[in-house]
């Protein structure tokens, strides 16, 4: 017990003057002669005895209810460490990731935490909270109640380390003394280890675990082949197996293109295709029917109506072959001789092949560096004898490094860089019975480009640089049979494929992602991507002949946006969200040191309510100082001397 006003408790001194009066009484007996002595003794003895009891009573009454009332006076109470503690500060962590959208008996779990919080009335008058999006830093109770019922759902996860450093950063730092309560509201999705505790720091977390962890989800879609018709295949995965079928419907542009079922009754991922004309863009939607998790139901994907790639070949060679792996139906292929160059036609080229020239003017080499540097590709193929210093000249410039000398010398193209982004899909597996084309000169060169292929020796066929290509010989048919291998023209054509970032099927919302626009653009204007509701201007980058875009935390909504240039609709682009809160797999925080696990927000809020009270008692020594003086009347009045 504890009292408010200790320094009153000196006045239970005073219980030493009724003390004082009681033992020393100050009346005289006066003696009075009477006839019968012996009964008047017998009378005296027996009314001195209930005289002495009488006078004790009170004295004990007296002092009691002196004593109440003095202690009612320094107001006596009880409390915690908790309680006592002036400085204390509170900051709340509230999980809003996608997968608080699971439910257990009486709701989603995001809104029943929401519902609890707005109805408490324990925590500090000031709190600071965060979710996975939000900050708030000393919020009074009433903005953190309207705040709270504006959380929503978000892709964003943070790991528990993050969470720990977002905390402390909302701790004051200036105030050693404080009590510090850190409260986290989650499921505690599997998202790395738990982190370590700092002593100073009360932790306490309440998991919300969801009745049903059964969930169904579109996890990915990609192409598998790309001509005249596109087949797309789609990853389907489910939380477990389960009997029966779940539809998966195939929209282009809000229509219904196709539905089928998948049976996860066996296993609990499977694949699922669908044939695709694109020929006129393609803006799909991807949906299967789930009431768990909504998030990830859905996936769009975009199809823009193929544009054509614009090759230039500079000739000092023959172009036949070039010319058949060009078809005209994926590129536009113009040529023009060494002799007539044209040097203003190159910024409206993606794709550059020097065809075995036997020198390189300056001011070629000089426009080369100028195409490259604004987003052209470039492939550089030798001819036989060569002016090396022309070369080196322009390999500099492109940092594709220098040659040395030409080695009349026979080799073997045997070794392919599988994965290479140039050769991403061309092989089912890594072939070792291949028919492997030679060379019977090449160039000796030292380079810190990429090796696309390269000889028996491991020294390089194709370098890559950025978005350059250089080949060490000659690909003539006097020099090599490269041009009759089947090397040929997947190597060439995804070279020109991939002079033109293409955008992906969709990109991951919160992810940095880059993608190329070809489109020429004025001075001052400028791309936006949009949909029905929402416009933005993102990050973009002009090219002669592109404009290469990068986006990061916008769009925040999965969907499929149109890019714009001042109102002009060029081509599609979709996004979704991250799909690892559909992996339905749990931390459990009683493995976790130096916290305190609580089953509910209504228990942790009763501890709080607990260690919070202070029980005040002088209202009851008031009481009892009425009742002994209450029993002084009664025992004057009652009790006979």
């Amino acid at each position: 017990m504890q009292f408010k006003h200790p320094e009153l408790l000196y006045a239970l001194f005073l219980l030493l003057i009724p003390i004082f009066i009681h033992l020393f009484q100050l009346r005289r007996f006066q003696k009075v002669a009477f006839t019968n002595v012996a009964f008047l003794k017998k009378v005296t003895i027996q009314t001195r005895k209930s005289s002495q009891l009488k006078k004790w009573l009170t004295l004990l009454t007296r002092l009691l209810a002196l004593a109440c009332i003095v202690l009612a006076f320094a107001q006596p109470f009880s409390a915690s460490k908790t309680a006592l503690n002036t400085e204390k500060e509170t900051v709340l962590y509230i999980d809003n990731s996608f997968s608080m959208q699971l439910k257990d008996e009486n709701g989603p779990l995001l809104q029943q935490t929401i519902q609890q919080l707005y109805s408490q009335s324990v925590l500090s008058k000031n709190i600071s909270w965060f979710t996975n999006d939000v900050i708030k830093n000393k919020a009074s109770i009433q903005d953190f109640k309207n705040d709270i019922l504006r959380v929503n759902y978000t892709q964003k996860q943070l790991p528990l380390n993050d969470v720990l450093l977002r905390a402390n950063r909302l701790f004051s730092e200036n105030n050693p003394t404080s009590e510090k309560r850190l409260i986290l509201i989650s499921d505690f999705q599997q998202k790395g280890n738990f982190p370590n505790i700092e002593n100073d720091i009360k932790v306490e977390a309440i998991q919300l675990i969801p009745k049903n962890l059964r969930n169904s989800s579109i996890d990915t879609a990609y192409i598998i082949k790309k001509n005249a018709i596109t087949k797309l295949k789609v990853k389907v995965s489910s939380s477990e197996n389960y009997p029966e079928p779940i539809p998966v419907s195939l929209y282009n542009n809000q229509v219904l293109v196709t539905k089928t079922a998948i049976d996860f009754s066996e296993n609990t991922s499977q694949l699922i295709s669908f044939d695709i004309d694109n020929s006129k863009g393609f803006k799909g939607k991807i949906e299967i029917n789930d009431p768990n998790l909504l998030f990830d139901n859905i996936l769009y994907f975009t199809m823009n109506t193929p544009e054509k790639i614009k090759v230039l070949t500079l000739n000092n060679g023959k172009t036949d072959y070039l010319q058949r792996i060009f078809n005209p139906e994926e590129f536009v292929f113009i040529q023009q001789n060494v002799e007539n160059l044209n040097y203003s036609e190159f910024s409206n080229q993606n794709f550059l092949i020097l065809n075995e020239l036997a020198t390189i003017p300056e001011s070629l080499s000089t426009a080369l560096q100028v195409f490259s540097e604004n987003g052209g590709s470039i492939f550089i193929i030798p001819s036989e004898n060569i002016e090396i210093s022309t070369y080196n000249s322009l390999l500099n410039k492109l940092q594709l490094g220098s040659i040395s000398e030409r080695v009349a010398q026979e080799k073997k193209i045997t070794q392919i860089v599988f994965n290479h982004p140039l050769y991403e899909g061309v092989f089912e597996k890594q072939v070792v019975n291949f028919q492997y084309p030679k060379v019977n000169s090449f160039y000796a060169i030292s380079s810190l480009g990429t090796a696309v292929l390269k000889f028996e020796d491991s020294k390089p066929f194709i370098i890559q640089k950025e978005n350059n290509y250089l080949s060490t010989a000659a690909t003539n048919k006097e020099n090599s049979n490269f041009q009759n291998s089947p090397l040929i023209v997947p190597t060439i054509y995804n070279m020109a494929k991939q002079s033109l970032s293409l955008s992906k099927l969709y990109f991951e919302i919160g992810k940095q992602n880059q993608f190329s626009v070809p489109i020429q653009l004025g001075q001052d204007e400028i791309l936006t991507i949009k949909d029905s509701t929402f416009n933005f201007i993102p990050l973009q980058q002009t090219k002669a002949t592109q404009v290469n875009i990068t986006t990061e935390e916008e769009p925040s909504k999965a969907g499929i946006y149109a890019i714009e240039k001042a109102s002009e609709y060029l081509e599609n682009v979709s996004y979704n969200f991250n799909r690892d809160e559909s992996k339905l797999t749990y931390l459990d925080p009683e493995n976790w040191e130096n916290i305190t696990v609580y089953s509910s927000i209504d228990d942790l809020l009763e501890t709080i309510s607990e260690e919070n009270t202070i029980n005040s008692y002088w209202k009851w020594f008031v009481i009892f100082a009425l009742l002994f003086l209450i029993t002084e009347m009664l025992l004057l009045k009652f009790l006979k001397n």
